[in-house]
């Protein structure tokens, strides 16, 4: 069964971290580009930070830029995103999603064919 698993959600205070884990199985990340994006209720959903496939570099979007990092762990088969300083407005579920062979990823939900789950993520004091 080919299916991205999340985890790592919850709730933090302002200005706390949290890691976001989305492993694979049933196919290879590391042959995928794989992104992260989060959808707070009554809004779009934004694209956050993706991760090329092979030795594709990253991107981030300004609204996470210098907060957020992408990374993947191949021997692993799980991409991970890292949230520092993060703010009650980073409130929302978050998602993983993969497509193959994109090496130069983009944050656009519509090139995106396999989905995680979901996770919430409330920063609240």
């Amino acid at each position: 069964q080919l299916q991205l698993v999340q985890s790592g959600g919850g709730l933090v205070q302002p200005g706390g971290s949290l890691r976001l884990s989305c492993a694979a199985s049933g196919f290879t990340l590391e042959y995928y580009a794989t992104a992260w994006f989060r959808q707070a209720p009554g809004k779009e959903r934004e694209g956050l930070s993706c991760i090329g496939s092979s030795d594709g570099g990253t991107y981030d979007a300004d609204s996470v830029k210098g907060r957020f990092t992408i990374s993947r762990d191949n021997a692993k088969n799980t991409v991970y995103l890292q949230m520092n300083g993060l703010k009650p407005d980073d409130t929302a579920t978050y998602y993983c999603a993969a497509v193959v062979g994109i090496r130069r990823c983009v944050v656009l939900p519509e090139k995106y064919g396999r989905w995680g789950q979901g996770t919430q993520v409330t920063v609240s004091s």
